[in-house]
């Protein structure tokens, strides 16, 4: 999908975007932002299908990432703050916001900080945050499995552009903040007030069981759905994905079971 890249200046950030404009259908635009070490354009395929169905789309770079500027500080909250934003630069009153791995906690974040804004969410494939030091150890002795490294390894293949673009320094900085304990996010899951839609893969996933059953008890209306897939649920079950995020966003009722995708009330589904 060819749209127009524009680039707005936060402070000294700034951050590139393609938006499809205003369309006949609804007036809720669907930010779609990507994960770490991608871009804006893994989203083409999905973002297609939505301008078609009258959706107005909306897809940044994060800092660091594509057309966007480096910067000298990559704090997880801050690649949130940059899309809350950008959601106001472009007077937005309400969003959907669908967001893969650090897009995930990306629109995470936005959706606690402005939950008025967000009318629906959606967070596939997040790595959750620590929630205490007594999860350290156990993090910091994970390798890779090779699920991840085949995924970093056709990206490279598929994405060239977007794996050369990326600021390979804020790597460190991730590692050092997934080291970290963030008990704040986890005490403000409950401020999202939007339906929720989490997606998860599986044995090739990077999202802990345990900690999306607290995810899943702590937002309030919170479906957990998941893959037979690893980590890029988008990219690697495409159809499966569209059939349930689709209908979430388009309705006001959970997506029904499709494929390998199983909807279920609890994470483990």
């Amino acid at each position: 999908m060819d749209l127009t890249v524009t680039r707005v200046a936060f402070g000294d950030v700034r951050i590139a975007y393609r938006d499809s404009g205003a369309r006949t259908g609804t007036d809720v635009p669907v930010v779609l932002v990507h994960g770490m070490g991608g871009d804006g354009h893994t989203w083409d395929r999905f973002a297609r299908t939505l301008v078609q169905a009258g959706r107005r789309v909306i897809i940044p770079d994060l800092r660091g990432h594509g057309r966007s500027s480096h910067t000298d500080s990559y704090r997880f909250a801050e690649f949130g703050a940059d899309v809350l934003k950008l959601c106001e630069r472009l007077e937005l009153p309400a969003v959907d916001l669908v967001g893969h791995s650090l897009g995930g906690y990306a629109v995470s974040c936005v959706a606690q900080e402005r939950p008025e804004l967000v009318r629906r969410l959606v967070i596939e494939e997040c790595p959750l945050p620590l929630q205490s030091g007594a999860e350290e150890l156990r993090l910091t002795r994970r390798f890779p499995t090779v699920p991840e490294l085949w995924h970093a390894t056709s990206s490279l293949v598929r994405h060239p552009r977007a794996v050369l673009a990326f600021d390979r320094s804020m790597t460190r900085t991730a590692l050092e903040q997934f080291r970290k304990p963030n008990p704040e996010w986890w005490d403000r899951l409950p401020d999202i007030t939007a339906p929720t839609l989490v997606l998860r893969g599986g044995p090739g996933g990077m999202v802990d069981l345990d900690k999306v059953a607290l995810m899943h008890a702590a937002i309030p209306d919170c479906t957990v759905t998941a893959f037979a897939c690893g980590h890029s649920i988008h990219r690697d079950r495409y159809r499966q994905f569209a059939a349930a995020v689709h209908p979430f966003l388009a309705a006001g009722t959970a997506p029904a079971v499709h494929g390998d995708a199983a909807v279920g009330s609890a994470p483990c589904a």
